[in-house]
């Protein structure tokens, strides 16, 4: 294994090894926000289950720890592309107030830009200050 390769298997925290839901459900349980900010992109980006996969991102997306929010909402990114469907009335109001939020708008805008090409969403990206 080559430097590169050992870096990133590094930058996948508990999942460096490959992952199960098992796994998933045990890095939840445990509530560590720096092992759970990799869970709603492992299973966002090769989804065994979508519908499994959005409440996991749901779930997270209310975290207290703001690094877990913005993965969850890069999530709801990767299922929209993976499995072209997200329950629009539950993950839009998410990103909606997220991009109300000073610390996530960035991650929102990208996020918003995804649900509208893969999912044909229009949202609306009025900030209020």
């Amino acid at each position: 294994m080559n430097d590169y390769e050992k870096d990133e298997r590094a930058a996948m925290g508990p999942f460096q090894d490959d992952w199960t839901m098992a796994d998933v459900e045990a890095v939840i349980a445990r509530g560590d926000p720096q092992e759970l900010l990799y869970v709603p992109i492992v299973v966002s980006m090769n989804p065994p289950d979508c519908t499994r996969a959005q409440q996991i991102c749901i779930d997270l997306a209310t975290h207290s720890h703001p690094n877990v929010r913005s993965n969850a909402l890069l999530g709801f990114a990767h299922l929209a592309r993976n499995c072209r469907w997200l329950d629009e009335a539950v993950v839009r109001p998410i990103v909606e107030a997220a991009l109300q939020d000073e610390t996530l708008r960035g991650r929102a805008l990208d996020v918003a830009d995804d649900l509208e090409v893969f999912l044909g969403w229009r949202i609306e990206r009025n900030v209020r200050r």
